[in-house]
């Protein structure tokens, strides 16, 4: 079993699911707070492999549903510096097991770690579906 290193945002249930999910296959989570994480734009565009850059936000951030950022009209410089001043803007959860790492639940080596039996409700936003907030701290 592997040990990982789950960068999340404390009190997403989305995020809770996906730890207890990892961990009922016998992995061993360490839970970080993305939000108090000194991310840099190097580190952090490790984590986001080949996705388009679009790809690498978290459309539920209210900046991103405001219109405030538009994650289809960005290049990666900018979406890195971005994203560096604000990780709500950051798609979670950003995983590192062993130093193969991914953004989101439905990559590897999440997959892997799975046995290729990701379920599809383990990685979209639970208060999207239920139209209800998400805390905001």
């Amino acid at each position: 079993m592997a040990t990982i290193i789950f960068y999340q945002k404390p009190g997403c249930a989305t995020n809770a699911r996906q730890i207890q999910s990892l961990q009922s296959d016998g992995h061993d989570v360490i839970a970080q707070d993305i939000l108090k994480e000194p991310w840099d734009a190097e580190e952090l565009r490790g984590f986001f492999g080949n996705m388009p850059v679009a790809s690498w936000f978290n459309r539920a951030a209210a900046r991103i549903k405001s219109g405030e950022v538009n994650p289809d009209n960005i290049d990666a410089a900018s979406a890195l510096a971005l994203m560096v001043s604000d990780p709500l803007l950051i798609r979670r959860p950003l995983i590192d097991v062993d130093g193969a790492r991914c953004a989101g639940f439905d990559h590897e080596p999440v997959l892997s770690l799975l046995g290729g039996n990701a379920q599809d409700d383990l990685d979209g936003c639970l208060h999207e579906a239920s139209r209800t907030r998400c805390p905001q701290t």
